[in-house]
């Protein structure tokens, strides 16, 4: 597994949050949100500090706190800011580092660029969190043909939800790429599951 990897998904509110805790925590690995857009007296930071129980974890402050709960384009114009690629600098660290996305590949950024220009921006090969939905197997594919038509690197998918076989089947197949395993979408999400999960994911990682 490559020292960075970038969390995207098939949208947004899908489990990258609580997959990137569990990759912190598996890899002792630091985390880094470049964007938080909205929520910032509960920020996704301070969700996977409260998540992770490992001592050499660092959570890395935000290029971007925007006060809105929207997409990062429209939210730093509710701000009178504009996000620019050139602004976003690579935590320092000597330990892997877990970087979160906002929404999809295809958010905006500004009016030229999106999530996708981030992450080729950032040299980072790509996690994949594949929430389980009507739909999803369209919005998962195209990601992943956008991510290759880029040349990045994606090392595997990560499902949320209830097993899906079909699905899981289909994208897999289709895509060419490996299935790390499955997160269950939990009513509450606590350090020990995390815990749990991080113990099964460090066998595949």
């Amino acid at each position: 597994m490559q020292n960075n990897l970038f969390v995207t998904g098939n949208g947004t509110g899908i489990g990258k949050t609580v997959v990137s805790a569990i990759l912190a925590e598996a890899l002792t690995a630091d985390y880094w949100k470049p964007i938080q857009a909205g929520d910032l007296d509960l920020s996704d930071s301070m969700t996977v500090s409260s998540l992770v129980t490992n001592s050499q974890t660092r959570v890395h402050p935000e290029s971007y706190r925007l006060t809105q709960p929207m997409s990062p384009h429209a939210a730093a114009i509710r701000d009178g800011i504009a996000i620019e690629l050139s602004q976003f600098r690579m935590p320092k660290t000597s330990r892997p580092l877990i970087i979160e996305g906002a929404g999809g590949l295809l958010v905006p950024l500004n009016r030229n660029e999106t999530i996708i220009d981030l992450i080729s921006y950032l040299e980072a090969p790509v996690l994949f969190v594949s929430q389980h939905y009507l739909g999803s197997i369209n919005h998962t594919l195209l990601s992943l043909e956008a991510l290759e038509r880029r040349n990045i690197p994606i090392q595997g998918i990560i499902f949320v939800g209830e097993p899906n076989p079909d699905t899981e089947t289909i994208i897999i197949h289709m895509s060419k790429q490996k299935m790390l395993g499955r997160i269950a979408w939990e009513d509450e999400i606590s350090p020990a599951l995390v815990s749990q999960y991080a113990r099964l994911l460090r066998e595949v990682l």
